[in-house]
């Protein structure tokens, strides 16, 4: 194992712009532990990071942005789903360095495409909006926009600008990120959320979230693997099956280790992935995910989106009911952002509400 001052160290070896404001506060869920009856369960609030509304994403900006700009470029190119989280903090923090983006947006889920959320607020932002046709319930990935991305990057080349290309979430190797950037930036935040539990003196078991791309979960795996072996990182999926998807975390969690130097393994057990949560499918609001976010709402005044923490939380919800925690565990629940996707979901979210 590393000391925390030997991995920041390693962390600190990555360069990185100013975006946010670190660290995201840490609180205690007394209501809702209480409310379940089983084990303590704490939140890292990175909701609250500070650019945009606040999200996961932007932790991995800092480090994405600056590799942008080392590397001279003057436009962000990213893809993702119409309400995407990752898609309007790639255009604030592109927008803050003076880069121009372009956001390649999929309508995965039956959501007009009409300016609320966070559509809405990448048009304030002025980004080059683009909005396209894409499988229902899944999460568009890098081999399904091949095509698509390479027009775009043409198209800036004749515009006479140099494209940088930034694959959706921010943290597998491709495009024009040789490194896993935004998963080095969760293997700091599992460590910050380690340092923040040390100072309460609470001896943490698990940590939970919603896992999507792939990279916050992978970043969270090694910086347990780095400080604290016996804590588990649980994935709720919010669009793959387990299988392949942990395949995924797993590579992206090797990368990291590569970046970072480090001389730990990670293993396929070490890759803990539930989908039993995704339902109808990814950007899907059901009910269990709307009762999941009235009930931390009305517990706790904290607000989870519709689309990955709220899922996230039925997950947790659910495993607490089926006894898969002791009573003495203390679960950490990494709030990722995204709550402007409740506006535009807001239908759907009501109909349920009303029904009960």
């Amino acid at each position: 194992m590393y000391s925390t001052i030997e991995l920041k160290k390693r962390i600190n070896q990555f360069p990185r712009v100013k975006l946010i404001n670190l660290p995201t506060p840490w609180q205690k869920l007394e209501n809702l532990s209480r409310h379940l009856d089983g084990p303590q369960i704490y939140i890292k609030r990175d909701d609250l990071t500070g650019l945009a509304f606040g999200g996961n994403k932007s932790r991995k900006l800092e480090f994405i942005i600056q590799d942008a700009l080392q590397k001279e470029c003057e436009v962000i190119i990213t893809w993702a789903s119409l309400q995407s989280n990752w898609c309007l903090q790639a255009a604030a923090a592109a927008r803050k360095f003076g880069l121009k983006p372009i956001l390649l947006l999929f309508k995965t889920y039956k959501l007009p495409p009409e300016y609320d959320g966070n559509l809405l607020l990448d048009l304030i932002l002025g980004a080059d909006v683009r909005i396209k046709e894409a499988a229902q319930g899944r999460v568009v990935k890098a081999e399904d926009v091949e095509e698509i991305i390479e027009e775009v990057v043409n198209e800036v080349k004749e515009w006479g600008y140099k494209p940088y290309v930034a694959p959706i979430g921010g943290s597998m190797v491709g495009g024009s990120m040789t490194k896993p950037l935004g998963a080095i930036s969760y293997v700091e935040a599992g460590l910050e959320a380690l340092d923040q539990a040390e100072k309460e003196k609470v001896e943490i078991d698990y940590f939970l979230l919603a896992t999507g791309s792939g990279g916050t979960q992978a970043g969270l795996v090694v910086a347990t693997k780095a400080l604290n072996e016996n804590i588990r990182v649980i994935g709720i999926s919010v669009s793959e099956e387990k299988e392949p998807f942990s395949k995924e975390v797993l590579t992206i969690s090797q990368d990291t280790i590569k970046a970072l130097g480090l001389e730990i393994k990670v293993a396929r057990e070490d890759i803990i992935v539930f989908d039993d949560y995704i339902k109808e499918g990814y950007g899907i609001v059901n009910r269990e995910v709307t009762e999941a976010i009235r009930l931390v709402a009305q517990l706790e005044g904290i607000f989870l989106d519709p689309v990955y923490t709220g899922k996230a939380m039925v997950g947790l919800i659910d495993l607490i009911r089926q006894g898969y925690f002791k009573k003495e565990d203390k679960v950490a629940f990494f709030h990722t952002g995204g709550t402007p996707a409740l506006f535009p979901n807001k239908h759907l979210l009501t109909r349920y509400l009303s029904d009960e």
